[in-house]
């Protein structure tokens, strides 16, 4: 995922690197680097302490800009990370991140969302976040297995997935209510 991630940050990394002339030209690739690294090293950490529910909210259509709690935190990472391994003002890290980070965020929930795009997978991201652990995979072949008996295809596409599941977790009931579904209780 690293590596897609990476295009989508070159793809949107124009206006807010290469054509910035506060960023010097011989640190556009390694800005990008970064940003790149920050975004994945960010959403592990989101991932790891616990904020489910802010990285299912962004694959929920929400608003991805700066209001969004996952985008503030991956901008003040990126942006503190600009200014201590580049040297970086304070206004143009925080520019470059606050530019960038909706962006690519954007992109990415897009892509994966999309049923005629199979660079990314709402699934293959979470697994990756998670650190490819074997209990997101376990959690995902389960709901697949059996979802579909219980009626948790929630999207009516013909398979059940981590968009049904977060369609699921956000209505009443949330994780309970998916799981007296599965246990028909």
């Amino acid at each position: 995922m690293l590596d897609q991630l990476t295009q989508l940050v070159k793809q949107y990394g124009g206006d807010a690197v290469v054509n910035n002339s506060a960023v010097p030209n011989e640190q556009n690739e390694d800005v990008m680097n970064e940003a790149s690294s920050s975004i994945f090293s960010g959403l592990q950490k989101i991932a790891s302490e616990g904020g489910t529910e802010q990285l299912a909210g962004l694959f929920q259509g929400g608003a991805i800009d700066s209001s969004n709690p996952v985008v503030k935190q991956l901008t003040e990472q990126l942006s503190g990370n600009l200014g201590q391994k580049f040297g970086l003002s304070t206004d143009t890290s925080s520019n470059v991140a606050g530019s960038m980070i909706p962006q690519v965020l954007n992109s990415l929930v897009n892509k994966a969302k999309d049923p005629n795009d199979g660079s990314f997978q709402i699934s293959d991201i979470i697994n990756s976040i998670s650190g490819n652990s074997g209990q997101a995979s376990n959690i995902m072949d389960t709901i697949s297995k059996y979802g579909m008996q219980f009626g948790l295809d929630q999207n009516a596409d013909g398979r059940v997935d981590v968009s049904d599941v977060v369609a699921v977790a956000s209505s009443k009931g949330g994780f309970s209510g998916l799981l007296g579904k599965l246990f028909g209780r």
